[in-house]
């Protein structure tokens, strides 16, 4: 397949060509949200190319991870992985597939439609150590829930996800405080969510931040007891699972 690119002020997207006018309006919500991201979760973008990928198996096929990840995801958060975040690329499903993708129930859509900026918030998350291996070695030593979560939080896709939460609460095994590697994807984003009702923005971009996540999450809630805290998140579960004006 012949590429196409497609450059902004900071980005160049590499695409099909018919998702042309797509790569310009995900390059304008990258731009959109760069600033803010940066500001908040600190660190610089720099050099990063952004793959459209025209179909799911072209993405697996260029981030082999990805089908594992899928796997290892609970099943009512399958569908939103639909990208990953290198050093240097962000690829992800070009919006028109990203669409397809979506279920009937509200808010599906627009969670795969913020997908480019929460990997953008990703990549900005990722840790800063020399070389290569040190990075690898810190995030995999980070907890998959916060960087999911704070990704999910700050790109905006917390506001869209009460309908994939309540289809969550009705699988089983139940869910996990903090939320596990299976949950972390769509669960994640329900801790800053809490935290932000209870002790401001100011308190996730802190917890998204800090060296020690596990220590973090205590000192988050002004060091209750973790059993209070997990009370209160599985209330903030059961309330995003009602309907909406219920």
């Amino acid at each position: 397949m012949a590429w196409l690119e497609t450059a902004s002020e900071t980005f160049i997207a590499r695409h099909d060509e018919r998702d042309a006018e797509d790569a310009v309006r995900v390059l304008a919500q990258l731009e959109h949200a760069r600033p803010r991201l940066q500001r908040r979760l600190g660190g610089e973008v720099g050099e990063l190319a952004v793959v459209l990928h025209p179909t799911s198996a072209q993405l697996d096929a260029a981030q082999p991870w990805l089908p594992l990840e899928r796997a290892r995801t609970a099943p009512a958060a399958r569908r939103y992985v639909v990208g990953r975040v290198t050093d240097q690329e962000l690829h992800v499903l070009a919006p028109r597939v990203l669409a397809a993708r979506a279920s009937n129930v509200e808010g599906s859509l627009e969670l795969l439609m913020l997908a480019p900026t929460a990997l953008l918030a990703k990549r900005l998350l990722a840790p800063e150590r020399r070389g290569r291996r040190g990075r690898r070695r810190a995030a995999r030593a980070d907890e998959p829930w916060r960087r999911e979560g704070a990704a999910q939080f700050f790109s905006g896709q917390t506001r869209h996800v009460r309908p994939a939460v309540a289809l969550r609460t009705h699988e089983r095994p139940a869910p996990s405080f903090p939320p596990t590697r299976r949950d972390a994807l769509l669960l994640g984003g329900t801790v800053f969510d809490l935290l932000a009702r209870e002790e401001g923005e100011d308190a996730c971009v802190e917890l998204a931040r800090a060296p020690d996540p596990a220590r973090a999450l205590e000192r988050a809630f002004h060091g209750r007891p973790m059993r209070q805290t997990e009370q209160a998140w599985r209330s903030h579960l059961a309330r995003l699972a009602r309907p909406a004006g219920s």
